[in-house]
């Protein structure tokens, strides 16, 4: 392993050089022994995922004289890269994990591709919908938070136009923290796609969460839609922006606001029943009753149609919540695939 760590490759770069390290194909000891003719071509997961180009994505394995077996990646200037050591797991014509001598080197593999960092998220927001989001975003420095978690992998919630217009006088009264923190409070700092939102229902952190600063929400369905709840709106996600690794965007119906900066609106408390009038003595003089104030015939503002500013520095705990085909798993790096 400190061999692809001293190369200092991008996380795009160690996820190829770890998906070549996956063949597409069962072998065990006894099968590397008995190749036909001694040689054979086995497709990686690297050439599956098209990110290969030409046969870049292909490893030879070659039967060795004295009981040896050579593995050696198409481009990589031909000569045994690592020799077979042993099995490590095995079940039969399902899955085997050996153990290779060294990493298996593949130039294109350990090229940087384009980097995450290069896509314009706001320009993309802007020309789908999502102007006002995106250049509210630009004028604040929750911008550059944005920018820096896209490599590693990045799900944004922006507010559609007419939305975020109507919440701007709100958002207008936040203090600075209290805005970054809430533009923040629209991202996730994980790749997730919507039938992943759709499979993973419940609490998930944001970009604003923070220590004590739990700025989370709860993800859930909505029968075939998705919702966001956030204990002071629920928005409803109404159209994919971009939905391709290690960047996700989806438009909502309404800004996303936490509870650490507003509170719902009270449901006024239904006055006491008045209690039986006492007997008074008759009076020659009738009075009239005079009626007390009638209530106000305004019906409470519900949660999502206004908020008053909280205390924006409310604490609290932190939660933190964060396939199957025939394969042989080179094991040196069966533990970073996920990367």
């Amino acid at each position: 392993m400190s061999d692809l760590l001293a190369k200092h490759l991008s996380i795009g770069g160690i996820r190829n050089v770890l998906s070549l390290h996956v063949l597409l194909d069962y072998f065990d000891a006894k099968k590397l022994h008995q190749i036909t003719d001694g040689t054979a071509l086995a497709a990686t997961m690297y050439q599956a995922t098209g990110e290969a180009t030409g046969s870049a994505g292909f490893v030879n394995i070659t039967d060795l004289k004295g009981g040896k077996v050579g593995f050696s990646p198409q481009d990589s200037g031909g000569g045994v890269s690592a020799t077979f050591v042993k099995t490590v797991e095995a079940i039969p014509y399902n899955i085997s994990v050996i153990q290779i001598s060294s990493i298996l080197p593949s130039p294109e593999a350990e090229a940087p591709a384009p980097g995450p960092s290069q896509t314009n998220i706001t320009a993309l927001m802007s020309a789908h919908g999502c102007k006002v989001f995106a250049e509210t975003l630009l004028a604040n420095p929750a911008e550059q938070t944005f920018e820096t978690n896209v490599e590693s992998g990045l799900t944004i919630f922006c507010p559609g136009d007419d939305a975020m217009k109507g919440f701007m006088p709100k958002f207008k009264n936040l203090t600075a923290d209290g805005k970054q923190s809430l533009l923040e409070f629209h991202g996730m700092p994980i790749y997730q796609t919507l039938q992943g939102l759709k499979s993973s229902n419940g609490l998930a952190n944001t970009l604003a969460t923070d220590g004590a600063r739990r700025y989370d929400f709860t993800v859930q369905n909505d029968g075939t839609e998705v919702t966001i709840v956030t204990g002071v709106a629920t928005a409803k996600i109404t159209n994919t922006l971009v939905e391709e690794p290690p960047l996700a965007i989806y438009q909502v119906n309404k800004v996303l606001m936490p509870k650490e900066l507003f509170k719902a609106a009270l449901t006024p408390t239904p006055a006491p029943a008045p209690a039986p009038e006492a007997d008074a003595p008759k009076s020659s003089k009738k009075k009239k009753h005079k009626s007390p104030p009638a209530p106000s015939d305004s019906p409470a503002d519900s949660p999502d149609a206004d908020a008053d500013v909280a205390d924006q520095t409310a604490n609290g705990a932190v939660r933190f919540n964060a396939g199957g085909f025939g394969a042989v798993i080179l094991c040196m790096w069966f533990a970073f695939l996920q990367l």
